[in-house]
């Protein structure tokens, strides 16, 4: 599963670091570095839904506040 989280001026501001650096621990913590493909890109066209993370290319709008459920909803359910 390839999951990449834009690191763009816009995202970056809503908090793609604080996103990628919780999902990346839960990827750790979950042993799953060898199923999830955690990847950064800059911007995706999508500022106004920042942060934009896609999953295997579906769009989805992820905060620091909702990384935690964003990872046990749609990355943990569907591996």
């Amino acid at each position: 599963m390839k999951v990449t989280v834009c690191i763009g001026s816009s995202c970056h501001v809503k908090g793609s670091k604080a996103v990628i650096d919780q999902l990346q621990e839960l990827v750790n913590s979950n042993n799953l570095a060898d199923k999830v493909e955690l990847t950064g890109t800059f911007c995706t066209g999508n500022c106004e839904k920042g942060v934009c993370v896609t999953i295997d290319g579906v769009l989805h709008t992820v905060s620091p506040e909702t990384a935690k459920t964003f990872f046990e909803t749609e990355i943990l359910t569907k591996l």
